[in-house]
């Protein structure tokens, strides 16, 4: 506190806790140029960068202003910007227009979730983590230690983690076929874990196991009509 204080001639409460925030441009060309970079493979339209820079200058407006610059490398791919707080009304109000939405961790941890809520809640989240060279793929929820034994929780998150593992790896088929399979269960909404259900009621819901089951039993149906 008193060292910025010092260095910035305002007075800081010796009561205060402070939080460092820490935007590279390194990493800022990197994620950006990610986003773009999946738009073009994805048939995307649009990268929206998530921001606050009218307010934290230093850090949000680097991450801005990079994303911006690179942005001009990609003139096909339409490019936008949004205060946070501003997205999250425009998320619920009305997502249609928004397409890839490029965020610093922060925001990205926190929009993530809301998102998940408009879809059906966490247990509908497939997750990825993907660098240079290696890939991780994992629900949103992440291990829910407190479920474990339980066979309540939705095995959506975890399956459609699987689809996106199979993209990445460009076995795109298998993608579409375990994603159509995962689509028709959640369509029929019988047999679907309880926060599927009207009012996540779990009088008539199954466990995870049961719907797994029957995700796997619609998948084989597919390759059969397939063959």
């Amino acid at each position: 506190a008193s060292f910025i204080s010092q260095s910035q001639g305002e007075e800081v409460r010796k009561d205060s806790g402070i939080s460092l925030k820490l935007i590279s441009e390194t990493g800022t060309r990197r994620i950006t140029r990610f986003a773009f970079e999946y738009a073009r493979a994805n048939g995307r339209k649009k990268v929206t960068a998530v921001h606050k820079a009218n307010i934290l200058k230093f850090s949000d407006g680097l991450f801005l202003k990079v994303s911006r610059e690179v942005a001009s490398d990609y003139p096909d791919i339409e490019f936008e910007d949004r205060l946070v707080d501003n997205l999250c009304a425009q998320l619920v109000q009305q997502s249609h227009p928004f397409d890839i939405l490029l965020l610093p961790n922060l925001y990205g941890d926190i929009v993530s979730d809301l998102c998940a809520g408009l879809v059906g809640g966490l247990g509908v989240a497939p997750g990825a983590n993907i660098g240079d060279e290696i890939a991780v793929f994992e629900p949103t929820h992440g291990s829910a230690p407190k479920y474990t034994g339980l066979n309540k929780v939705n095995p959506m998150a975890t399956i459609l983690s699987g689809v996106m593992m199979l993209r990445y790896i460009n076995e795109r088929a298998a993608a579409d076929r375990l994603e159509a399979a995962v689509a028709e269960i959640v369509a029929e909404g019988k047999l679907v874990t309880y926060d599927l259900k009207p009012g996540r009621s779990s009088a008539t819901a199954v466990g995870t196991s049961e719907m797994a089951d029957a995700i796997i039993t619609k998948l084989g149906e597919g390759a059969s009509r397939q063959n």
